[in-house]
């Protein structure tokens, strides 16, 4: 084994410049697919945070996935009902009080009620349509995606006496009112009653800064005419990752609809794993074309050294010793290539991660681009290019390993 490493690195050397071409193409190949990895998972990683950040986990509503059974159904087995429209009960949540106490037993996380309405919020002849939302200012901080994105004022505010209301800046924009003044909320049961801004917020989404008007529960109740009730639940776990299974159980026990964020997102999330296989053929290919240059090289030196292939096996040495000889060779060039592109990988990704931006919407606010430190982008791309280099050394090295001494000594074709 030593002779077999020592004549490996012997023709390596003996064609330097071919070998420090190839050895560059497997660097750049493993350094730009570090950086393009690190930037798109980055990205995916900054999303779908963003996603469990401004929603809840899970989401109980007061509807049912299916209509219930029609009295029809369970007198003849072959009846079929379709179009069926459940009956609108403006009860919400039947029995809300043992429904929390239930989830806050084994939750493991952070619940709060609400009740959503729609209307109008009215202010000096200006109307806008907005979900109406009743909430209990002490726990809605616990699951609420705005709580860190108010401009001014705060969920206190709708406790300060009087009837207040919290909208969004882009309502208030559009409306023409500010902190302090006094607006109009009409519900969709005809109810109105004037409210004081104490709060608004900016999140960057249009639908919930344009669309969003917070209260106090009881005064949405009122609002909407619905005593008592409440028609949602938000959860927000202490780990996203098991939303699913507190939604299938919540909505077992309970009968109504739990939506976790994964289901609420299925279509978003697919579409990531499809950008993943994309990023990770692109990389495969970026190692294949790489791998083209170690395949010319190992080639070359089995068509130059044919005297001394037949030489070798003339003195004892078998075909599997050949194909281990250029093998090692190809895996040698691909090692040293993913070595140095390790390193151009890291000083790309470092560069990237220093770059920063000014966002138009924020004004002031500065951001970087979403970097993904992982050693793993750094294993799969370097696996890539030494299997890589692996099949391409293998090839001119199966053939050397077939050529017949006898033939190549007598100068035979």
């Amino acid at each position: 084994m030593r002779l077999i490493l020592d004549l490996a690195v012997t023709h390596i050397a003996g064609r330097g410049r071919q070998t420090l071409v190839a050895i560059i193409g497997v660097a750049v190949g493993v350094g730009f697919s570090v950086a393009m990895a690190a930037l798109m998972q980055g990205g995916q990683d900054d999303f779908v945070e963003l996603l469990i950040n401004t929603m809840p986990h899970v989401q109980i509503t007061d509807e049912h996935r299916t209509p219930p059974r029609q009295p029809a159904e369970e007198v003849f087995d072959t009846a079929a009902i379709s179009g069926l429209r459940p009956r609108d009960d403006r009860r919400g949540i039947i029995n809300p009080t043992a429904a929390l106490t239930w989830l806050n037993g084994w939750v493991p996380g952070r619940l709060a009620q609400s009740l959503k309405t729609q209307g109008v919020i009215r202010y000096s002849s200006r109307d806008v349509g907005a979900s109406i939302i009743g909430i209990d200012p002490e726990i809605e901080q616990g699951v609420s995606p705005i709580v860190d994105d108010f401009k001014a004022g705060s969920f206190a505010g709708l406790r300060a006496g009087g009837n207040n209301i919290i909208i969004g800046d882009t309502m208030a924009g559009r409306l023409g009112a500010g902190l302090g003044d006094t607006i109009t909320a009409v519900s969709s049961t005809g109810q109105s009653r004037n409210f004081k801004i104490v709060g608004l917020f900016h999140t960057g989404t249009t639908a919930r800064d344009e669309g969003e008007a917070y209260v106090l529960l009881k005064n949405a109740q009122i609002l909407s005419e619905r005593a008592n009730a409440i028609n949602e639940i938000w959860i927000k776990l202490d780990d996203p990752n098991t939303a699913p299974s507190v939604a299938h159980r919540a909505e077992a026990e309970l009968g109504y609809k739990a939506v976790a964020w994964q289901e609420a997102n299925e279509a978003i999330l697919e579409a990531l794993v499809v950008r993943n296989i994309i990023m990770y053929t692109v990389v495969a290919a970026i190692m294949l074309v790489a791998g083209f240059g170690i395949f010319n090289i190992i080639s070359t030196i089995t068509h130059e050294k044919a005297r001394d292939i037949a030489i070798l096996k003339s003195l004892g040495f078998r075909e599997h010793d050949m194909r281990r000889l250029f093998l090692i060779e190809g895996v040698a060039i691909g090692a040293a290539g993913s070595a140095i592109g390790w390193l151009l990988g890291f000083l790309l990704v470092y560069a990237l991660a220093q770059v920063r931006f000014e966002l138009a919407a924020t004004g002031q606010e500065m951001t970087r681009l979403p970097i993904a430190w992982s050693i793993l982008h750094y294993l799969l791309t370097a696996g890539f290019a030494l299997a890589s280099a692996a099949v391409a050394g293998y090839l001119p090295a199966r053939r050397a390993a077939k050529l017949n001494p006898v033939d190549i000594i007598r100068g035979a074709t």
